[in-house]
């Protein structure tokens, strides 16, 4: 009952404050400029360029400095007009057909058009005695170039990756499917910053209850501002109180059209380079993109080492505090006098020293990642080199933990995904005090916990688990390994229907048959 009268509450708030927006355009000029100068108050950067139109009817064009193209303005717009013959009347239509050479015009009759148009850089065309006005295609801003992502990076691939104007993204897609069956629906979210986000998906390939219910779920989010996509994935996942990741992100256009060919749907959001990609499984989060550009053997083999990793890196530290505290025996007799001799000077239970190595490391992480490029590796090297190096002739710590910690860190850059492996890493902690508590017992409890967490856990409907549980024998060519892709003749089936071949069978390389 509470959240039905806050949310009634904000919708009355955001009509209340803002009324003038909903007024159609008057057919006086200045009464159109008293209500738009009084909305741009305080804001030096919105330009209210005001004119004649042959020698007799006042004009104003309105635009922000900055957002829009000044040379197209003056040459394609207020020079043709301002030289527009004395004495002579044109309608607006027509001084637009006439005069203004622009290939994007649009008509525009509400006060909340003039401010949407105006704030995304196109300019608005008032004039006197109209009742409507003309938005120009005219935006111009300051653009990244298109360059490789550095978080997703390839030995062979693509070296492209999306950047913060949407407009630039949304073509990377049309170049990699040029089909007119990629489809993308548009729609404006945030009161403030009134973002554009971007539904892409593939028309007879994506179910259409799966677009629906994407649509549903971004067009029922209020919020002020949408400055990135973390906002959004918040908003719309199954389960937000899961520490694993339910929709992909990713900068690459590559990622996005492989997605989008299987049947997922892909959100763009203008202002960030990262987009979302949902339904996923657990598996999407641990395959790389080069899995699908190397031959298959190569690819398979690396992807059975990451899996491998993998468990290392959420499970090794665990393993070694309760080997090490509850069962000697498991130890081999060699190994264990080694490890308790390294270990007489130190002070600390193994949990103990196994919470400060990792918090340690953890640290050090993100030290590297928020400093400067030019020191923020040095320092993450040097410092884990020094520091550990201190730590063991001080006692502090033993020399076998420091390995431990070394190689679960070194596992758990073999997370291709950067969400993924912050889920991973969170659940380390408790799976080592466990393991200090309880031993093995404990860490299989945690293990079993989180595997029946996964079985429940849900991406748009899709289980997580998919295809492992539930199991689906033809998806299982690229869960585990990655098959050949001439066995890779069906896309997985993730929500209703769906149009299940990507390709013809029979496509295996057989040099004994000559082709056609």
């Amino acid at each position: 009952m509470f959240r039905k009268v806050r949310k009634n509450f904000y919708k009355k708030k955001q009509q209340l404050q803002v009324p003038e927006q909903q007024a159609l355009l008057s057919s006086d000029l200045y009464e159109n400029l008293h209500v738009l100068r009084s909305m741009y108050q305080d804001c030096f950067d919105v330009v209210f360029k005001t004119f004649l139109i042959g020698g007799q009817t006042n004009a104003v064009l309105v635009y922000i400095d900055g957002l829009s193209n000044i040379v197209e303005i003056d040459n394609h717009v207020l020079t043709p007009l301002m030289s527009e013959p004395e004495g002579r009347v044109r309608s607006l239509h027509e001084l637009v057909e006439k005069k203004i050479h622009i290939s994007k015009t649009k008509e525009i009759k509400t006060i909340v058009e003039c401010i949407e148009n105006i704030s995304v850089g196109n300019p608005v065309l008032l004039v006197n005695q109209e009742e409507c006005g003309i938005a120009l295609g005219l935006s111009s801003w300051e653009k990244r170039s298109v360059e490789e992502p550095s978080a997703e990076s390839v030995v062979r691939g693509p070296r492209e990756g999306f950047v913060e104007t949407i407009a630039i993204n949304t073509s990377l897609l049309r170049r990699k499917i040029k089909s007119p069956a990629l489809k993308m629906k548009s729609i404006k979210i945030g009161r403030y910053t009134d973002t554009l986000v971007v539904i892409v998906y593939m028309d007879g390939l994506a179910d259409q209850t799966l677009i629906k219910e994407v649509e549903n779920r971004l067009r029922r989010i209020e919020i002020d501002s949408v400055l990135e996509s973390g906002y959004i994935e918040e908003l719309i996942e199954d389960n937000p109180l899961s520490p694993f990741p339910q929709l992909l992100n990713t900068e690459r256009p590559d990622v996005a059209a492989g997605n989008l060919l299987e049947g997922r749907v892909v959100i763009l959001f203008d202002g960030t380079p990262f987009v979302l990609i949902a339904p996923i499984t657990f598996f999407s989060l641990l395959q790389s993109p080069e899995d699908y550009y190397q031959r298959y053997m190569t690819s398979s083999i690396i992807r059975l080492l990451r899996f491998v990793f993998i468990v290392l890196s959420l499970v090794l530290p665990s393993i070694y505090v309760a080997l090490l505290t509850f069962h000697h025996e498991m130890v081999p007799t060699t190994l264990l006098i080694s490890i308790f001799s390294s270990r007489e000077s130190v002070p600390f239970p193994a949990l103990v020293e196994a919470l400060m190595m990792e918090i340690s490391f953890e640290a050090l992480r993100e030290a590297g990642v928020r400093l400067p490029k030019q020191v923020g590796a040095a320092i993450s090297i040097v410092g884990a080199l020094v520091i550990g190096q201190a730590a063991v002739q001080a006692g502090l710590v033993s020399a076998p933990m420091v390995i431990v910690v070394a190689i679960t860190g070194i596992a758990s850059f073999m997370v291709p995904h950067y969400s993924q492996g912050i889920a991973l890493r969170m659940l380390r902690f408790p799976i080592m005090l466990l393991a200090g508590f309880l031993g093995l017992f404990g860490i299989m409890l945690a293990v079993i916990t989180i595997a029946i967490h996964l079985c429940t856990l849900r991406s748009f409907g899709v289980p997580y688990l998919t295809p492992i549980a539930p199991m689906k024998g033809d998806e299982l060519k690229d869960a585990l390994i990655r098959a050949p892709w001439w066995k890779m003749n069906k896309r997985p089936h993730l929500t209703g229907e769906f149009n299940p071949y990507r390709q013809s069978s029979g496509q295996k390389p057989d040099p004994t048959q000559g082709g056609e």
